[in-house]
């Protein structure tokens, strides 16, 4: 795998475009966190492209604080208070994710909104392939991962207290405009051929039909932590993009990994899945389908949701080129995984041609 695992892997100080006066968080931590005691030590997560995360660390425990990006943001990005609230919703529910120690939107305590949740110690897999697992083993996590996106696929949202996290119906239409909207927009970032022609294709081929659940967004192998030794998920991370959704379409992204190249994101695409003990994806969609008790999915509908998918995961990949080119990336290999924008883009466009 050609993704630089290190990059991503541990902390790192705090960079200092995302330094902030860490006094006055410990006096905010004493003041809305239970049970906390400082001294505290703050240092930066490697990974991680839009909003910026650290660890926080006490004698007696560690945190996980994540902020929005100080500087020029583009409208409705960083919604920190979201992710706090899905997680807040979520974790009661039976869900595997951390617990939620306090959201604070006073940008003064260090510059900007953030939220401390629980510190879950796991592991966390880069390459899709799981390369630290046996083969004899892989099937168990693609399972484990199968089973988690099911779940929160089953919840009815308003159930949970997310009625109103997103508007309900007319899924497609509101985020290829959401996503072209940005694209277009964001001229530090440039224009594609390949995006222009998705663009303009898309809104005119959104199957009919619509449901409503709780979608991630971002439901990929190195988005969870995995228990230590088990086949089991513990964290589900990063909700930045979760919205009230169509369920195909966030499986269709996370199954986007049996077509993904490695050297953009976790991706299994050239990889000899009978070799390494992984289910195909024919397979792991007829899984999905089974456990949210529903009928194979029509092919030419699928091919859809993974164009749509491609085409997002672009304009996600276009909006860190243009935040590297307005200088608040969060992440100190930004530069890099922009560099996978023009090939998404590509990929996005042969998925649309293979739909012709």
């Amino acid at each position: 795998m050609s993704v630089d695992v290190a990059a991503n892997v541990g902390t790192t100080p705090v960079r200092e475009a995302h330094r902030f006066d860490e006094r006055r968080l410990a006096r905010w931590m004493e003041e809305h966190v239970a049970d906390f005691r400082g001294p505290l030590t703050v240092e930066q997560f490697k990974g991680g492209q839009s909003n910026p995360t650290y660890k926080l660390i006490t004698p007696s425990r560690s945190y996980v604080l994540r902020r929005k990006p100080t500087g020029q943001l583009l409208k409705g990005a960083h919604a920190i208070e979201r992710e706090a609230r899905v997680l807040a919703a979520l974790g009661p529910a039976g869900f595997p994710v951390a617990q939620i120690y306090g959201l604070c939107t006073d940008k003064d305590v260090i510059g900007s909104w953030f939220y401390v949740m629980e510190m879950i110690e796991g592991r966390i897999f880069w390459d899709a392939t799981f390369p630290d697992v046996g083969a004899t083993e892989r099937a168990a996590y693609f399972e484990a991962m199968n089973a988690t996106i099911a779940a929160l696929h089953r919840f009815e949202p308003a159930a949970i207290g997310l009625q109103d996290y997103g508007r309900p119906g007319n899924y497609f239409e509101r985020q290829i405009a959401r996503w072209s909207k940005q694209y277009l927009e964001d001229a530090e970032a440039g224009r594609d051929p390949d995006m222009d022609r998705l663009v303009e294709w898309l809104p005119a081929h959104i199957p009919s039909g619509e449901e409503t659940r709780i979608v991630h967004g971002d439901f990929r192998c190195d988005n969870l932590i995995f228990h230590p030794t088990e086949p089991r998920v513990l964290a589900v991370l990063d909700w930045e993009l979760s919205t009230l959704g169509h369920p195909l379409a966030d499986f269709a992204y996370h199954a986007m990994m049996f077509r993904m190249q490695p050297d953009i994101v976790a991706g299994l695409g050239g990889a000899d899945l009978t070799a390494l003990g992984i289910p195909s994806e024919a397979t792991y969609l007829a899984d999905y389908c089974r456990r949210v008790n529903r009928p194979l999915v029509p092919e030419a509908e699928y091919a859809f949701y993974t164009t749509f998918n491609f085409f997002r995961l672009a304009a996600i990949f276009h909006g860190i080129k243009g935040r590297v080119a307005r200088g608040t990336a969060a992440s100190a290999h930004a530069k890099e995984r922009a560099t996978g924008f023009p090939k998404l883009a590509r990929l996005a466009r042969s998925s649309m041609e293979a739909c012709l």
